[in-house]
Protein backbone atom coordinates (compact mmCIF):
# COMPACT_ATOMS: atom_id res chain seq x y z
CA UNK A 1 0.00 0.00 0.00
CA UNK A 2 1.18 3.32 -0.67
CA UNK A 3 1.22 6.18 1.81
CA UNK A 4 -0.32 9.82 0.96
CA UNK A 5 2.99 11.43 0.27
CA UNK A 6 3.31 8.48 -2.50
CA UNK A 7 -0.15 8.88 -3.86
CA UNK A 8 0.01 13.00 -4.60
CA UNK A 9 4.10 12.23 -6.11
CA UNK A 10 1.78 9.53 -8.60
CA UNK A 11 -0.47 11.68 -9.17
CA UNK A 12 1.57 14.24 -10.47
CA UNK A 13 3.74 11.66 -12.37
CA UNK A 14 0.75 11.10 -14.06
CA UNK A 15 -0.52 14.71 -14.81
CA UNK A 16 2.74 15.52 -16.33
CA UNK A 17 3.00 12.39 -18.58
CA UNK A 18 -0.70 13.37 -19.32
CA UNK A 19 0.20 16.43 -20.55
CA UNK A 20 3.22 15.23 -22.44
CA UNK A 21 0.81 13.03 -24.11
CA UNK A 22 -1.34 15.33 -24.97
CA UNK A 23 1.15 17.98 -26.27
CA UNK A 24 2.78 15.15 -28.49
CA UNK A 25 -0.48 14.93 -30.37
CA UNK A 26 -0.74 18.60 -30.81
CA UNK A 27 -0.46 20.29 -33.91
CA UNK A 28 1.82 22.91 -34.42
CA UNK A 29 1.48 25.96 -35.21
CA UNK A 30 0.91 26.87 -39.19
CA UNK A 31 1.70 29.20 -41.74
CA UNK A 32 -1.93 30.18 -43.21
CA UNK A 33 -1.04 33.57 -43.46
CA UNK A 34 1.38 32.54 -46.14
CA UNK A 35 -1.57 31.75 -48.88
CA UNK A 36 -2.61 35.19 -50.07
CA UNK A 37 -5.26 35.88 -52.70
CA UNK A 38 -2.58 37.98 -54.77
CA UNK A 39 -0.61 35.45 -55.23
CA UNK A 40 -3.26 32.87 -56.12
CA UNK A 41 -4.63 35.10 -58.96
CA UNK A 42 -1.60 35.86 -60.57
CA UNK A 43 -0.80 32.58 -61.11
CA UNK A 44 -4.16 31.15 -61.99
CA UNK A 45 -4.47 34.13 -64.72
CA UNK A 46 -0.93 33.57 -66.04
CA UNK A 47 -1.92 29.45 -66.30
CA UNK A 48 -5.19 30.35 -67.80
CA UNK A 49 -4.28 32.79 -70.62
CA UNK A 50 -4.44 32.31 -74.16
CA UNK A 51 -0.57 31.64 -74.28
CA UNK A 52 -1.42 27.83 -73.29
CA UNK A 53 -4.22 27.36 -76.08
CA UNK A 54 -5.99 25.45 -73.18
CA UNK A 55 -3.40 22.95 -72.11
CA UNK A 56 -4.87 19.93 -73.95
CA UNK A 57 -3.07 16.72 -73.44
CA UNK A 58 -0.39 15.54 -75.26
CA UNK A 59 0.39 19.18 -76.68
CA UNK A 60 2.94 21.05 -77.10
CA UNK A 61 0.84 24.16 -74.50
CA UNK A 62 0.43 21.38 -71.93
CA UNK A 63 4.18 21.10 -72.14
CA UNK A 64 4.79 25.11 -72.25
CA UNK A 65 2.47 25.28 -69.08
CA UNK A 66 4.03 22.07 -67.54
CA UNK A 67 7.38 23.89 -67.56
CA UNK A 68 6.35 27.27 -66.37
CA UNK A 69 4.87 25.13 -63.19
CA UNK A 70 8.12 23.31 -62.71
CA UNK A 71 9.92 26.93 -62.90
CA UNK A 72 7.42 27.83 -60.51
CA UNK A 73 8.53 24.92 -57.60
CA UNK A 74 11.97 25.56 -58.60
CA UNK A 75 11.97 29.17 -57.34
CA UNK A 76 10.14 28.54 -54.02
CA UNK A 77 12.15 25.94 -53.63
CA UNK A 78 10.61 22.69 -53.89
CA UNK A 79 13.08 19.87 -54.69
CA UNK A 80 12.44 18.08 -58.00
CA UNK A 81 11.12 14.51 -57.74
CA UNK A 82 10.24 13.37 -61.19
CA UNK A 83 12.84 11.11 -63.67
CA UNK A 84 16.61 11.27 -63.78
CA UNK A 85 16.18 14.06 -61.43
CA UNK A 86 13.58 16.51 -63.33
CA UNK A 87 10.50 17.51 -62.17
CA UNK A 88 8.51 15.71 -65.28
CA UNK A 89 7.38 12.24 -65.19
CA UNK A 90 6.62 11.49 -68.56
CA UNK A 91 3.92 8.68 -69.85
CA UNK A 92 2.31 7.69 -73.23
CA UNK A 93 -1.22 8.19 -73.93
CA UNK A 94 -3.22 6.49 -76.37
CA UNK A 95 -5.90 8.02 -78.82
CA UNK A 96 -7.99 6.15 -80.69
CA UNK A 97 -10.56 7.87 -83.17
CA UNK A 98 -11.90 7.76 -86.35
CA UNK A 99 -9.70 8.50 -89.17
CA UNK A 100 -10.67 10.32 -92.16
CA UNK A 101 -10.87 7.90 -94.61
CA UNK A 102 -14.43 7.23 -92.99
CA UNK A 103 -17.49 7.58 -95.39
CA UNK A 104 -21.08 8.55 -94.30
CA UNK A 105 -23.38 9.23 -97.43
CA UNK A 106 -27.20 9.82 -96.82
CA UNK A 107 -29.72 10.14 -99.86
CA UNK A 108 -26.36 10.35 -102.38
CA UNK A 109 -24.64 13.30 -100.79
CA UNK A 110 -21.49 12.40 -98.58
CA UNK A 111 -21.12 14.11 -95.53
CA UNK A 112 -17.96 15.09 -93.01
CA UNK A 113 -17.21 13.68 -89.61
CA UNK A 114 -17.09 16.40 -87.34
CA UNK A 115 -19.07 19.25 -88.40
CA UNK A 116 -21.94 17.15 -90.46
CA UNK A 117 -21.95 13.96 -87.90
CA UNK A 118 -20.25 12.69 -84.95
CA UNK A 119 -19.77 8.65 -84.53
CA UNK A 120 -20.00 8.55 -80.32
CA UNK A 121 -17.46 5.36 -80.66
CA UNK A 122 -14.60 4.92 -82.84
CA UNK A 123 -15.78 1.56 -84.04
CA UNK A 124 -15.10 -0.05 -86.89
CA UNK A 125 -18.49 -0.59 -89.20
CA UNK A 126 -19.74 -1.08 -92.79
CA UNK A 127 -23.02 -0.47 -93.46
CA UNK A 128 -24.91 -0.27 -96.62
CA UNK A 129 -28.87 -0.44 -95.82
CA UNK A 130 -32.31 1.64 -96.22
CA UNK A 131 -32.90 4.45 -93.93
CA UNK A 132 -35.98 4.73 -91.52
CA UNK A 133 -37.32 8.05 -89.59
CA UNK A 134 -38.74 7.31 -86.08
CA UNK A 135 -39.95 10.87 -85.10
CA UNK A 136 -38.62 11.00 -81.34
CA UNK A 137 -39.41 6.89 -80.73
CA UNK A 138 -42.41 6.76 -78.78
CA UNK A 139 -43.94 4.03 -78.69
CA UNK A 140 -46.71 5.44 -81.54
CA UNK A 141 -43.89 6.50 -83.33
CA UNK A 142 -42.54 2.80 -83.62
CA UNK A 143 -45.53 1.13 -83.91
CA UNK A 144 -46.21 -1.23 -87.46
CA UNK A 145 -42.36 0.35 -88.18
CA UNK A 146 -39.94 -2.65 -88.87
CA UNK A 147 -35.88 -1.78 -88.37
CA UNK A 148 -34.73 -4.90 -88.60
CA UNK A 149 -31.44 -4.68 -91.55
CA UNK A 150 -32.15 -0.54 -91.60
CA UNK A 151 -30.68 2.29 -90.12
CA UNK A 152 -32.71 4.35 -88.04
CA UNK A 153 -33.05 8.14 -87.93
CA UNK A 154 -34.75 9.36 -84.52
CA UNK A 155 -35.43 12.96 -83.01
CA UNK A 156 -33.86 13.40 -79.69
CA UNK A 157 -35.94 14.48 -77.13
CA UNK A 158 -36.21 14.35 -72.99
CA UNK A 159 -35.06 16.15 -70.21
CA UNK A 160 -32.55 14.66 -67.57
CA UNK A 161 -33.82 14.24 -63.99
CA UNK A 162 -32.45 15.77 -61.00
CA UNK A 163 -29.28 16.86 -60.83
CA UNK A 164 -28.02 15.52 -63.99
CA UNK A 165 -26.63 17.60 -66.34
CA UNK A 166 -28.41 17.44 -69.92
CA UNK A 167 -24.76 16.52 -71.50
CA UNK A 168 -25.12 13.33 -69.87
CA UNK A 169 -28.43 12.34 -70.00
CA UNK A 170 -28.40 13.22 -73.81
CA UNK A 171 -25.23 10.51 -73.99
CA UNK A 172 -26.50 7.67 -71.53
CA UNK A 173 -29.88 8.50 -73.39
CA UNK A 174 -28.35 7.77 -77.10
CA UNK A 175 -26.44 4.85 -76.26
CA UNK A 176 -29.21 3.36 -74.56
CA UNK A 177 -31.62 3.70 -77.08
CA UNK A 178 -29.08 2.59 -79.55
CA UNK A 179 -28.75 -0.54 -78.15
CA UNK A 180 -32.23 -1.13 -77.95
CA UNK A 181 -32.86 -0.55 -81.65
CA UNK A 182 -29.93 -3.03 -82.44
CA UNK A 183 -31.43 -5.70 -80.22
CA UNK A 184 -34.48 -4.76 -82.37
CA UNK A 185 -32.32 -5.56 -85.73
CA UNK A 186 -31.57 -2.02 -86.58
CA UNK A 187 -28.21 -1.92 -88.38
CA UNK A 188 -27.18 1.78 -87.37
CA UNK A 189 -28.76 4.97 -85.11
CA UNK A 190 -28.72 8.17 -86.04
CA UNK A 191 -29.95 10.90 -83.85
CA UNK A 192 -30.73 14.52 -84.74
CA UNK A 193 -30.09 17.14 -82.17
CA UNK A 194 -33.72 18.78 -81.03
CA UNK A 195 -32.86 22.42 -80.02
CA UNK A 196 -31.15 21.73 -76.93
CA UNK A 197 -29.20 19.30 -77.75
CA UNK A 198 -27.98 21.27 -80.74
CA UNK A 199 -26.73 23.77 -78.01
CA UNK A 200 -24.26 21.07 -77.02
CA UNK A 201 -23.39 19.47 -80.32
CA UNK A 202 -22.66 23.43 -80.87
CA UNK A 203 -19.52 23.12 -77.96
CA UNK A 204 -19.25 19.65 -77.69
CA UNK A 205 -19.21 17.62 -81.25
CA UNK A 206 -15.12 18.65 -81.34
CA UNK A 207 -14.58 16.60 -77.90
CA UNK A 208 -16.24 14.02 -79.68
CA UNK A 209 -13.93 14.47 -82.37
CA UNK A 210 -10.86 13.69 -81.22
CA UNK A 211 -11.87 9.99 -80.02
CA UNK A 212 -10.78 8.13 -76.62
CA UNK A 213 -8.01 7.74 -75.26
CA UNK A 214 -6.28 5.31 -72.54
CA UNK A 215 -2.99 4.44 -71.17
CA UNK A 216 -1.48 1.85 -73.61
CA UNK A 217 -2.93 -0.92 -73.64
CA UNK A 218 -5.87 -0.23 -71.46
CA UNK A 219 -9.63 -0.89 -71.81
CA UNK A 220 -10.23 2.48 -74.35
CA UNK A 221 -7.57 1.61 -76.65
CA UNK A 222 -9.18 -1.60 -78.36
CA UNK A 223 -10.80 -1.28 -81.79
CA UNK A 224 -14.02 -3.30 -82.45
CA UNK A 225 -16.83 -3.41 -84.79
CA UNK A 226 -20.27 -2.36 -83.76
CA UNK A 227 -23.40 -1.30 -85.58
CA UNK A 228 -22.87 2.96 -85.99
CA UNK A 229 -24.31 5.34 -83.33
CA UNK A 230 -24.14 8.76 -84.87
CA UNK A 231 -25.18 12.24 -84.11
CA UNK A 232 -26.16 14.69 -86.31
CA UNK A 233 -27.08 18.50 -86.19
CA UNK A 234 -30.52 19.72 -86.14
CA UNK A 235 -30.11 21.07 -89.86
CA UNK A 236 -30.38 17.62 -90.82
CA UNK A 237 -33.64 16.84 -89.86
CA UNK A 238 -35.35 17.32 -93.42
CA UNK A 239 -33.02 15.55 -94.86
CA UNK A 240 -33.72 12.56 -92.90
CA UNK A 241 -37.36 12.74 -93.22
CA UNK A 242 -37.35 12.49 -96.64
CA UNK A 243 -38.73 8.94 -97.54
CA UNK A 244 -36.75 5.78 -99.55
CA UNK A 245 -33.12 7.24 -98.72
CA UNK A 246 -30.53 4.51 -98.76
CA UNK A 247 -27.68 5.00 -95.54
CA UNK A 248 -23.72 3.87 -96.74
CA UNK A 249 -21.53 4.43 -93.71
CA UNK A 250 -17.71 3.15 -93.52
CA UNK A 251 -16.20 4.14 -90.20
CA UNK A 252 -12.06 3.21 -90.38
CA UNK A 253 -10.64 3.90 -86.79
CA UNK A 254 -6.85 5.00 -86.41
CA UNK A 255 -5.14 4.62 -83.01
CA UNK A 256 -1.54 6.36 -82.21
CA UNK A 257 0.13 7.28 -79.24
CA UNK A 258 2.27 10.55 -78.08
CA UNK A 259 3.54 11.67 -74.66
CA UNK A 260 2.02 13.78 -72.12
CA UNK A 261 3.42 14.59 -68.46
CA UNK A 262 3.49 14.96 -64.65
CA UNK A 263 4.96 17.42 -63.01
CA UNK A 264 6.16 16.00 -59.46
CA UNK A 265 8.19 18.07 -56.91
CA UNK A 266 8.87 17.01 -53.19
CA UNK A 267 9.88 19.06 -50.09
CA UNK A 268 11.47 16.95 -47.36
CA UNK A 269 9.97 16.86 -44.05
CA UNK A 270 11.67 17.92 -40.48
CA UNK A 271 11.49 14.37 -38.51
CA UNK A 272 13.67 11.87 -38.82
CA UNK A 273 11.27 9.78 -38.04
CA UNK A 274 8.54 10.47 -40.08
CA UNK A 275 10.29 12.44 -43.12
CA UNK A 276 10.45 9.28 -45.12
CA UNK A 277 6.46 9.58 -45.46
CA UNK A 278 4.58 11.70 -48.16
CA UNK A 279 1.36 14.06 -47.72
CA UNK A 280 0.55 14.34 -51.37
CA UNK A 281 -1.03 17.18 -52.96
CA UNK A 282 -2.76 16.53 -55.98
CA UNK A 283 -4.10 18.12 -58.87
CA UNK A 284 -4.03 18.40 -62.65
CA UNK A 285 -2.66 21.08 -65.06
CA UNK A 286 -4.54 20.13 -68.50
CA UNK A 287 -7.87 21.14 -70.20
CA UNK A 288 -9.66 21.08 -73.39
CA UNK A 289 -6.82 22.91 -75.47
CA UNK A 290 -8.96 24.46 -78.86
CA UNK A 291 -12.25 23.26 -80.44
CA UNK A 292 -15.01 24.92 -82.40
CA UNK A 293 -15.83 28.33 -81.66
CA UNK A 294 -18.51 29.02 -78.96
CA UNK A 295 -19.35 32.93 -79.44
CA UNK A 296 -16.13 33.44 -81.52
CA UNK A 297 -13.99 31.98 -78.72
CA UNK A 298 -12.15 28.59 -79.43
CA UNK A 299 -9.55 28.37 -76.66
CA UNK A 300 -11.00 26.68 -73.69
CA UNK A 301 -8.82 27.77 -71.16
CA UNK A 302 -9.91 26.03 -67.69
CA UNK A 303 -9.71 28.94 -65.54
CA UNK A 304 -11.69 26.51 -62.85
CA UNK A 305 -10.72 23.22 -64.20
CA UNK A 306 -8.55 23.37 -63.16
CA UNK A 307 -5.99 26.54 -62.74
CA UNK A 308 -7.83 26.83 -59.54
CA UNK A 309 -6.29 23.43 -58.04
CA UNK A 310 -2.85 24.51 -59.98
CA UNK A 311 -2.86 28.07 -58.19
CA UNK A 312 -3.95 26.19 -55.02
CA UNK A 313 -1.08 23.60 -55.35
CA UNK A 314 1.56 26.24 -55.83
CA UNK A 315 0.34 28.44 -52.76
CA UNK A 316 0.72 25.44 -50.36
CA UNK A 317 3.90 24.63 -52.02
CA UNK A 318 5.03 27.68 -50.76
CA UNK A 319 3.42 28.42 -47.37
CA UNK A 320 5.37 24.65 -46.87
CA UNK A 321 8.77 25.74 -47.78
CA UNK A 322 8.47 28.76 -45.52
CA UNK A 323 7.48 26.24 -42.70
CA UNK A 324 7.66 22.67 -43.46
CA UNK A 325 6.08 19.72 -41.52
CA UNK A 326 7.24 17.00 -39.51
CA UNK A 327 6.13 15.01 -42.60
CA UNK A 328 7.35 15.14 -46.15
CA UNK A 329 5.37 17.14 -48.79
CA UNK A 330 5.39 15.96 -52.63
CA UNK A 331 3.38 17.64 -55.09
CA UNK A 332 2.38 16.29 -58.38
CA UNK A 333 0.22 18.05 -60.90
CA UNK A 334 -1.11 15.06 -63.08
CA UNK A 335 -1.47 15.26 -66.39
CA UNK A 336 -4.15 14.23 -69.29
CA UNK A 337 -6.62 13.86 -66.34
CA UNK A 338 -9.57 15.26 -69.24
CA UNK A 339 -8.61 12.50 -71.02
CA UNK A 340 -9.42 9.87 -68.75
CA UNK A 341 -7.28 10.14 -65.29
CA UNK A 342 -3.87 8.90 -67.30
CA UNK A 343 -1.89 10.76 -65.24
CA UNK A 344 -2.77 9.84 -61.84
CA UNK A 345 -3.30 6.54 -63.19
CA UNK A 346 -0.03 6.03 -64.58
CA UNK A 347 1.79 7.61 -61.14
CA UNK A 348 -0.05 5.17 -59.03
CA UNK A 349 1.33 2.55 -61.33
CA UNK A 350 4.85 4.08 -61.71
CA UNK A 351 5.04 6.35 -58.26
CA UNK A 352 8.25 8.27 -57.77
CA UNK A 353 8.36 7.48 -54.34
CA UNK A 354 7.34 4.17 -52.23
CA UNK A 355 3.93 3.85 -52.44
CA UNK A 356 3.24 2.72 -49.16
CA UNK A 357 4.87 6.22 -48.08
CA UNK A 358 2.06 8.16 -49.38
CA UNK A 359 -0.14 9.07 -45.86
CA UNK A 360 -2.69 10.48 -47.46
CA UNK A 361 -4.02 12.32 -50.96
CA UNK A 362 -5.43 15.60 -50.79
CA UNK A 363 -6.88 16.17 -54.59
CA UNK A 364 -8.01 20.05 -55.37
CA UNK A 365 -10.20 19.75 -58.46
CA UNK A 366 -12.45 23.13 -59.47
CA UNK A 367 -11.98 25.32 -56.58
CA UNK A 368 -13.41 28.61 -57.60
CA UNK A 369 -17.04 29.02 -58.39
CA UNK A 370 -20.57 28.34 -56.60
CA UNK A 371 -22.05 30.31 -54.03
CA UNK A 372 -19.02 31.23 -51.82
CA UNK A 373 -19.42 30.15 -48.34
CA UNK A 374 -20.40 26.17 -50.39
CA UNK A 375 -18.30 23.56 -51.13
CA UNK A 376 -18.00 19.48 -51.15
CA UNK A 377 -15.48 17.41 -49.47
CA UNK A 378 -15.55 14.12 -52.29
CA UNK A 379 -14.44 11.22 -49.97
CA UNK A 380 -16.08 12.07 -46.63
CA UNK A 381 -19.03 9.41 -46.90
CA UNK A 382 -19.63 5.90 -47.44
CA UNK A 383 -19.21 4.10 -49.93
CA UNK A 384 -16.13 6.72 -51.08
CA UNK A 385 -15.00 7.28 -47.46
CA UNK A 386 -11.31 4.97 -47.48
CA UNK A 387 -10.16 7.44 -44.09
CA UNK A 388 -12.12 8.36 -41.86
CA UNK A 389 -9.27 9.64 -39.55
CA UNK A 390 -7.81 11.89 -43.26
CA UNK A 391 -11.41 13.24 -43.16
CA UNK A 392 -11.74 14.17 -39.82
CA UNK A 393 -8.78 16.38 -40.12
CA UNK A 394 -10.11 18.19 -42.79
CA UNK A 395 -13.64 18.39 -41.12
CA UNK A 396 -11.54 20.04 -38.23
CA UNK A 397 -9.48 22.13 -40.55
CA UNK A 398 -12.98 23.24 -41.53
CA UNK A 399 -14.17 24.20 -38.65
CA UNK A 400 -11.54 26.20 -37.46
CA UNK A 401 -10.50 28.26 -39.96
CA UNK A 402 -12.70 28.20 -43.03
CA UNK A 403 -16.12 27.19 -42.22
CA UNK A 404 -17.77 25.99 -45.42
CA UNK A 405 -21.07 24.79 -45.33
CA UNK A 406 -20.19 21.46 -47.04
CA UNK A 407 -22.65 20.15 -49.91
CA UNK A 408 -23.11 16.56 -49.19
CA UNK A 409 -25.27 15.64 -52.08
CA UNK A 410 -22.54 15.26 -55.01
CA UNK A 411 -20.31 12.63 -52.99
CA UNK A 412 -23.51 10.43 -52.42
CA UNK A 413 -23.62 6.97 -54.68
CA UNK A 414 -27.10 7.60 -56.26
CA UNK A 415 -25.92 11.32 -57.45
CA UNK A 416 -26.46 11.35 -61.03
CA UNK A 417 -22.89 13.12 -62.02
CA UNK A 418 -20.49 10.64 -60.30
CA UNK A 419 -18.56 12.90 -59.54
CA UNK A 420 -16.51 11.74 -57.46
CA UNK A 421 -15.16 8.77 -59.76
CA UNK A 422 -14.13 11.94 -62.45
CA UNK A 423 -11.12 13.53 -60.87
CA UNK A 424 -7.00 12.72 -59.79
CA UNK A 425 -8.07 11.45 -56.29
CA UNK A 426 -9.55 8.20 -57.96
CA UNK A 427 -6.89 5.99 -58.61
CA UNK A 428 -4.86 6.36 -54.96
CA UNK A 429 -8.37 5.86 -53.45
CA UNK A 430 -8.69 2.64 -55.60
CA UNK A 431 -4.78 1.93 -54.60
CA UNK A 432 -5.52 1.82 -50.98
CA UNK A 433 -4.05 5.36 -49.86
CA UNK A 434 -6.65 7.68 -48.07
CA UNK A 435 -7.46 9.79 -50.67
CA UNK A 436 -10.09 13.12 -50.27
CA UNK A 437 -10.68 15.70 -52.88
CA UNK A 438 -11.40 19.61 -52.25
CA UNK A 439 -14.01 21.11 -55.09
CA UNK A 440 -16.61 23.56 -55.62
CA UNK A 441 -18.69 21.49 -58.08
CA UNK A 442 -19.83 22.24 -61.07
CA UNK A 443 -21.44 25.45 -63.38
CA UNK A 444 -23.02 26.04 -66.62
CA UNK A 445 -19.35 26.99 -67.85
CA UNK A 446 -17.62 23.88 -66.94
CA UNK A 447 -16.24 22.50 -70.68
CA UNK A 448 -16.86 25.75 -72.58
CA UNK A 449 -14.48 28.79 -73.76
CA UNK A 450 -16.64 30.89 -70.68
CA UNK A 451 -14.31 28.86 -67.99
CA UNK A 452 -12.50 31.94 -67.48
CA UNK A 453 -10.07 33.67 -64.91
CA UNK A 454 -12.22 36.98 -64.81
CA UNK A 455 -15.12 34.22 -63.55
CA UNK A 456 -12.88 32.96 -60.80
CA UNK A 457 -14.20 33.85 -57.08
CA UNK A 458 -10.66 34.67 -55.74
CA UNK A 459 -11.97 35.44 -52.11
CA UNK A 460 -13.37 31.82 -52.12
CA UNK A 461 -10.32 29.93 -53.96
CA UNK A 462 -8.20 31.28 -51.61
CA UNK A 463 -10.29 30.04 -48.75
CA UNK A 464 -10.42 26.10 -50.39
CA UNK A 465 -6.55 27.03 -50.65
CA UNK A 466 -6.59 27.40 -47.22
CA UNK A 467 -8.69 24.35 -46.22
CA UNK A 468 -6.78 22.23 -47.96
CA UNK A 469 -3.27 23.68 -47.18
CA UNK A 470 -4.53 23.59 -42.94
CA UNK A 471 -5.26 19.63 -43.31
CA UNK A 472 -2.12 18.79 -45.06
CA UNK A 473 -0.69 20.74 -42.18
CA UNK A 474 -2.24 18.70 -39.62
CA UNK A 475 -1.64 15.15 -41.86
CA UNK A 476 1.79 16.43 -42.21
CA UNK A 477 2.97 16.93 -38.39
CA UNK A 478 0.02 14.32 -36.68
CA UNK A 479 1.53 11.86 -34.25
CA UNK A 480 -0.39 8.75 -36.48
CA UNK A 481 -0.82 8.55 -40.17
CA UNK A 482 -4.40 8.64 -41.25
CA UNK A 483 -5.18 4.76 -41.61
CA UNK A 484 -7.56 3.62 -44.20
CA UNK A 485 -10.97 2.42 -42.94
CA UNK A 486 -11.30 -1.31 -42.98
CA UNK A 487 -13.61 -2.89 -45.27
CA UNK A 488 -13.01 0.24 -48.07
CA UNK A 489 -14.94 -0.49 -51.12
CA UNK A 490 -16.65 1.55 -54.02
CA UNK A 491 -20.13 1.01 -55.62
CA UNK A 492 -17.95 0.27 -58.96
Amino acid sequence: MINLTQRIGLAALLLSLSSCAVFAQKVPSDNRQAIKEADIKRDLYKLADDHFQGRVAGSLNELKASAWIAEQLRAMGLQPAGDDGTYFQFFHIQRTRVSETSRFVLGGKAFTYGPDVIALAPAIASVDAPLVYVGTGTPADMANVDVKGKAVAILFSGNPPGDLSFRRFMLSTMNKRAAELVKAGAVATIFISDDRAQAVYNWWSSAMEMGRYDLPGGPNTRVFSQAPLLWMPADKLPLVKQPNQQFTNVVNVESFSYPSVNIVAKLPGTDPKLRDENVLISTHQDHDGIRRAVAGDSIYNGADDNATGCAAALAIGRAFVQKPGKRSLLIVFHGAEERGLLGSRYFVEHPMVPKSSIVAVLNGEMMGRNNPDSAALLGSQLPHRNSIALVNDAMEANRADTKFKLDTLWDRPDHPEGWYFRSDHLPYARAGIPAICFTTLLHPDYHTPRDEPARIDYAKLTRMTRWMYLTAWRVANGATKPAVDVGFKLER
